[in-house]
């Protein structure tokens, strides 16, 4: 059945919701680890909920010689056009006069804590959905399918190079200090850091830039570790279960600024607020809601999904 309280926003001074709003991304921010290399696309009101990238492809050498006096013909500039359509998410929790008035815990707020977790943590599977289902793939150990991985097709430093090799050929810009991004898991770095090329993050010079998560690079490769892994459960030879390294440069996904105009809103309908839906204002409800979000890759071409098993 659906929820019958649709009443407006009320019983919040402005600056309670600055506050809630404000606790909401502080938590809901950290959690947005996929989407963090995105190129971000702004959503302005009333143009509908389609949200358009573009991308701007090289120029050819320009090979053949000016003739004195005369105008060559010129470049055409060619433009790629992705689009995306978005949508609306959002949840929230029902909380009773009694828990409010005799909890321990400041009881709102801390909900608001757990929206917000709840919230980057849907962002962010999004974003890992889209991007771990691209037709750049690369199987480790030379397999070819999916479903021929075993544990004992571990990443390894020969696959990072592969993945390399392939974004150079493809000429993708690097992202920071001249190396590309790599997303890896607990069970993929534990294979990884087996490489004696593998330069942990604590011996890093002061001058590189270090991103949040940042544990270490190999082969021109940063890697970010994320705790909201890709794994297909039960996909591999055997039952055995398939882990993702993506491996990616610039221009490769865009998605919408969630930090931006349309960042995620709180929204808390205190005790009261409801009218005859609640005769003896029993109920409170705290949600979040981000109004228009989507995630997509913009050119296969500059990323590289490892598929590999891992040590058990």
């Amino acid at each position: 059945m659906a929820n019958e309280n649709i009443q407006t926003y009320g019983g919040l001074t402005a600056q309670q919701k600055t506050f809630y709003d404000r606790t909401l991304l502080e938590r809901l921010l950290p959690k947005l680890v996929w989407g963090k290399w995105a190129q971000k696309k702004s959503m302005p009101k009333r143009e509908g909920d389609t949200v358009n990238f573009r991308r701007f492809n090289s120029l050819p050498a320009a090979t053949t010689p000016l003739t004195e006096g005369v105008t060559p013909d010129g470049s055409s500039l060619d433009i790629t056009a992705v689009t995306a359509t978005t949508q609306q998410y959002g949840d929230y929790v029902t909380v009773s006069d009694k828990l409010d008035f005799q909890g321990i815990d400041p009881v709102i707020t801390e909900t608001t804590e757990l929206l917000g977790e709840q919230g980057g943590l849907t962002m962010d599977t999004l974003a890992r959905n889209v991007l771990t289902a691209g037709t750049s793939v690369q199987y480790a150990n030379g397999k070819t399918a999916r479903n021929q991985l075993t544990p004992a097709d571990k990443v390894t430093g020969l696959e990072i190079r592969k993945a390399v090799r392939t974004l150079r050929r493809n000429k993708v810009p690097t992202i920071a200090n001249g190396k590309y991004i790599g997303l890896i898991t607990a069970d993929t770095e534990f294979d990884l850091m087996d490489d004696p090329m593998w330069k942990d993050v604590s011996t890093y010079s002061a001058k590189e830039q270090i991103f949040s998560g940042e544990i270490g690079s190999l082969y021109g490769v940063k890697f970010v570790r994320t705790d909201n892994p890709r794994v297909f459960p039960a996909a591999g030879a055997e039952g055995a279960d398939v882990h993702c390294v993506t491996i990616f440069g610039k221009h490769w996904y865009g998605d919408v600024d969630v930090n931006g105009s349309k960042k995620p809103e709180t929204i808390v309908k205190s005790h009261g607020s409801s009218g005859t839906a609640d005769p003896l204002n029993q109920r409170a409800t705290v949600g979040w809601k981000v109004m228009a979000y989507t995630c997509k890759i913009l050119n296969e071409l500059c990323g590289v999904r490892i598929e590999c098993g891992a040590t058990q």
